[in-house]
């Protein structure tokens, strides 16, 4: 496939050119990233959030991972897309983290995994992943999956030693075997200096300008809701007071008999309807 996006592709676009890379659920939203050359799809656990409507990533299962992923997959070509372990998918042992991978690539046919955090237990299951060639990708800074012992959704790495201890993260996960780290909630400086000194590529989101790539959740992007973004977020259009004015149009169209009109409608040619009612 000419135009499809593989890992070796992204790995090289390090220092050439920026990778862009946003979220997607469903058949639309999948549909809607290939078609407007998206490099990355991720089938992230934010899916909770904005398709469940969960307070946190964590009640997310496995299976439902799967399952949208398997959506996603089937119906795009091009992009590389990446699955999110969810929570309690890789904090048993690297064993049953591995079987939860493989069925993430075999049943929902992902073709990278993204895996929260840089402690040791996390890179002993980013190097078993990738010694059994699936691809791994990285996440640290502020992890969504932490969100209780962080105490909220707060930017990490503003002290000395959070930003040393990321940083460290980030070159420990480069050498676990990742192909790429995503950078969430960190100061810009730090972000510039993660980027400039590991090989990998590294995907910002609330991370600054200087990450080689952008990630996205695409409801926000969009604007398809109704609750305040975080202040990383740019809205490229407001989906949801759109769409709301579209839903009133209708309803008033409806209640006021101006829907539907004869375009919108079928008829009978060379039929007397009255002869319907004949016995």
């Amino acid at each position: 496939m000419d135009n499809k996006i593989t890992i070796p592709y992204i790995t090289a676009q390090k220092g050439k050119a920026k990778i862009t890379m946003v979220t997607a659920y469903d058949y639309i939203t999948a549909r809607l990233a290939e078609t407007a050359g998206i490099d990355i799809i991720l089938v992230g656990d934010s899916m909770a959030n904005v398709v469940y409507g969960h307070a946190t990533t964590l009640q997310l299962e496995l299976c439902d991972m799967i399952k949208h992923t398997r959506i996603v997959s089937d119906h795009i070509k091009g992009p590389l897309l990446v699955a999110d372990m969810t929570f309690g998918s890789f904090h048993i042992n690297t064993d049953k983290t591995v079987e939860n991978a493989v069925s993430l690539m075999k049943y929902g046919r992902a073709e990278a995994v993204k895996l929260e955090g840089g402690t040791r237990s996390k890179l002993l299951a980013i190097e078993k992943l990738t010694e059994h060639s699936i691809p791994v990708m990285g996440h640290i800074g502020l992890t969504p999956q932490s969100v209780h012992s962080f105490g909220g959704y707060s930017v990490r790495g503003k002290s000395l030693n959070e930003a040393k201890s990321i940083y460290n993260q980030a070159k420990d996960i480069e050498k676990a075997g990742a192909f790429s780290i995503v950078l969430e909630g960190i100061p810009s400086e730090l972000s510039r200096l993660i980027t400039e000194n590991i090989s990998i590529p590294t995907i910002g989101i609330g991370a600054g300008i200087d990450c080689d790539g952008q990630v996205l959740v695409i409801h926000d992007l969009l604007g398809l809701t109704d609750k305040p973004v975080p202040r990383f977020v740019k809205k490229y259009d407001n989906l949801w007071e759109r769409g709301l004015k579209a839903l009133e149009s209708y309803i008033s169209d409806v209640r006021n008999s101006r829907f539907p009109e004869k375009e919108h409608c079928y008829f009978i040619k060379n039929l007397d309807i009255n002869q319907i009612k004949e016995k």
